[in-house]
């Protein structure tokens, strides 16, 4: 069991994130695997994190991330769905194996707190049902995503939406969520499909992706109304024109945290309309991640071109900067460098 390893620390909300050492539990608990992180990438729910948009952090300090690829090294007592020198994804929602509770680091003496998974770490001590084993010949750049952003996209289209073909589909916010909804949204022969960004680079990766057409989100012209709206950047005014262009018998999907109160008008009624959130598309990692990797296998889906930007573990603040922007895909984060 190793002793201490660099990680990025929430200290204070609103404030950078702390790069230091860390101090680990001398043993592995029930159902917990310590991993060595390869690569990880920043999803929008960090930046909410920090910016504490759901209100007081009362668990700060804390580790964060949660879609990476890594190594096993050691295992506790009762883990059997994965071996050591396995690779694999670090995911969020629950796959198979035990749920073993959080890590205990300590950090300048006092404890440091940390969930089933987190990934800003050279290692980490993970549950073992936050993990998928992949085969070791796949991008593991890519292969991090499979960890939120292209396993809630599947199921958004699959789970949530309910796509089918010949439907109407418009995407609000083609970044890391939004652009492979676009592309899951074409597998499932959906038609058209409207892609709404603000940034010409993510319009023009959701062209290459299978979108038909694409709106600046300045537009302020009529748009269609569509089978199934999926709104993905939690912005106030989108949410609202989101509900709004959903046709009478559609379906408008909430995939992005609001950082504000949404007022939304149901006025008349329209029974069957429909309006839901969604929590990772309701994606179950240890099938769908076998899935997705088979598609790229049979070269049905590709993600090429996610990943905008890369930054060592020691600039992670400037890749959470860049991600505020608005204007990158995946900012990813190399522990390698």
């Amino acid at each position: 069991m190793i002793k201490t390893a660099k990680a990025a620390i929430l200290a204070r909300s609103h404030e950078s994130l702390i790069v230091d050492n860390i101090e680990f539990p001398e043993t592995l608990s029930v159902g917990q695997v310590l991993v060595k992180v390869l690569y990880t990438t920043i999803c929008g729910a960090q930046l909410n994190e920090i910016a504490a948009v759901k209100g007081p952090d009362k668990f700060l300090p804390h580790l964060l991330g949660h879609e990476a690829t890594a190594e096993v090294i050691e295992l506790g007592l009762g883990v059997t769905t994965v071996k050591p020198g396995d690779t694999v994804v670090l995911h969020w929602r629950p796959g198979l194996g035990i749920q073993g509770k959080p890590a205990s680091y300590r950090w300048r003496g006092e404890a440091l707190n940390a969930g089933w998974v987190t990934t800003f770490s050279e290692y980490a001590v993970v549950s073992e049902n936050r993990m998928t084993p992949i085969p070791p010949n796949t991008d593991l750049k890519i292969a991090g995503l499979f960890g939120c952003a292209i396993t809630t996209a599947m199921g958004v289209v699959a789970n949530d939406a309910k796509i089918k073909p010949g439907e109407s589909v418009v995407v609000f916010g083609v970044g890391g969520v939004g652009l492979p909804i676009v592309q899951f949204a074409a597998l499932a022969g959906a038609y058209p499909i409207y892609a709404l960004d603000i940034t010409s680079e993510k319009l023009e990766r959701a062209r290459l992706c299978g979108a038909t057409e694409t709106f600046d989100r300045q537009f302020s012209g009529f748009f269609p109304i569509c089978d199934k709206v999926i709104e993905t950047t939690g912005v106030k005014s989108n949410i609202e024109l989101a509900y709004n262009i959903t046709a009478l018998d559609g379906t408008c999907v909430l995939v992005g945290v609001p950082s504000e109160k949404v007022t939304i008008n149901t006025l008349p009624l329209h029974f069957n309309k429909t309006l839901t959130g969604s929590h990772g598309g309701g994606s179950r990692p240890h099938i769908d991640i076998p899935r997705i990797l088979k598609l790229m296998n049979a070269g049905k889906i590709s993600f090429d071109g996610m990943i905008t930007h890369e930054f060592p573990l020691d600039r992670i603040n400037e890749a959470m900067d860049v991600m505020r922007g608005g204007a990158a895909g995946r900012v990813l984060i190399d522990m390698r460098l």
